[in-house]
């Protein structure tokens, strides 16, 4: 019996869809998962496999690695922020505060998101404690 998207936390609808396997991996390593299940709610701007592809050769390899957890904590937190934010609110904002302490800069230019320099795919995945949206570039916070 397949379950409803709704009855999924933001960590179980990661886990679940095949576009996000670099990403889930990066959540397990990181120890974010018992948080990405938690009440939130949470809007996470969820890099594809294609976006971590795009990375710099070994770089997501580097933070899955025990040494450089709290990189990769602050790299993922940086793509998460407290809150539902509703496909209409993610283009009237101009910037988002991270779970990670830093602004993200969202603008809307000719009826496309972005989020620093990444796409945002307004094509939201709900979830029971959130939403995700697809980006196709892993945005790296300044200070990680």
């Amino acid at each position: 019996m397949s379950s409803s998207p709704f009855s999924r936390t933001v960590a179980e609808t990661v886990a679940a869809d095949a576009t996000f396997t670099s990403l889930d991996r990066a959540i397990v390593a990181a120890g974010l998962t018992d948080t990405l299940k938690t009440i939130g709610p949470f809007t996470l701007f969820a890099p594809t496999d294609a976006a971590f592809a795009r990375l710099p050769e070994g770089t997501l390899e580097n933070w899955l690695k025990p040494e450089n957890k709290a990189e990769l904590v602050s790299v993922l937190q940086y793509h998460l922020v407290h809150g539902r934010v509703s496909t209409s609110e993610v283009g009237r904002m101009r910037d988002a505060r991270t779970v990670q302490g830093e602004a993200a800069v969202i603008r809307m230019t000719d009826g496309r998101v972005t989020i620093n320099d990444a796409n945002v795919s307004l094509a939201e995945l709900p979830s029971s404690n959130g939403v995700i949206y697809p980006i196709d570039k892993v945005i790296v916070p300044i200070r990680h």
